[in-house]
């Protein structure tokens, strides 16, 4: 088919002639304005940041009256985004919503050589890391390097950061794990 000027102003014609032919029998801000509240009548709003990067946008999130997140909005009057969310800010409501019950909420241990997943209490979870932490740290501890430096260091643990920590939390973190001896401290935003 041969696209001319003709075809072009008649098909241009017939567009504006059917928009406002639809507009004089719709009321098209009541829709609007129904569509917009009814997203967040009822809700409780719930502002925080977004855990992915080190931006720290601010979103919204709404949730029923159970608490159960329903959506997610970028914050606009959040100084970074000004209200907008990238796709991984955005995709916050998948890890919020746990409306499938699908998602972990008790500490599931399996033994080494075991089939079985176990509940352990946080109590025994935290208990049991610490102790792996405190025997690596005495296992691999070397005081003095080949040199006969006093080095103090732990090679055989790692310690990754995360983006969502803010300074003040990232300082005390790492004073930490150096208190440890750890050599091998690095942060997700770098990987």
């Amino acid at each position: 088919m041969k696209f001319t000027r003709r075809s072009f102003l008649k098909l241009t014609g017939a567009s504006v002639a059917t928009t406002a032919l639809i507009e004089f029998g719709y009321n098209m801000a009541a829709v609007a304005a129904e569509a917009e509240e009814l997203r967040t009548v009822g809700t409780n709003t719930a502002y925080t940041i977004c855990p992915y990067c080190s931006c720290g946008c601010g979103a919204i999130i709404y949730s029923d009256e159970h608490g159960h997140p329903i959506a997610i909005d970028g914050d606009p009057d959040h100084p970074t985004n000004l209200g907008s969310l990238c796709s991984k800010g955005a995709s916050m409501f998948q890890v919020a919503a746990d409306s499938a019950g699908k998602r972990n909420t008790k500490v599931l241990y399996r033994g080494p050589g075991g089939c079985e997943w176990e509940e352990r209490s946080w109590d025994d979870a935290i208990t049991d890391i610490a102790r792996k932490i405190k025997d690596t740290r005495d296992k691999y501890f070397m005081e003095k390097d080949a040199d006969g430096n006093i080095v103090n260091r732990v090679e055989a643990i790692a310690s990754l950061g995360g983006a969502a920590v803010n300074n003040e939390e990232c300082y005390l973190w790492v004073k930490a794990m150096r208190t440890l001896g750890l050599v091998y401290i690095d942060h997700q935003a770098r990987i």
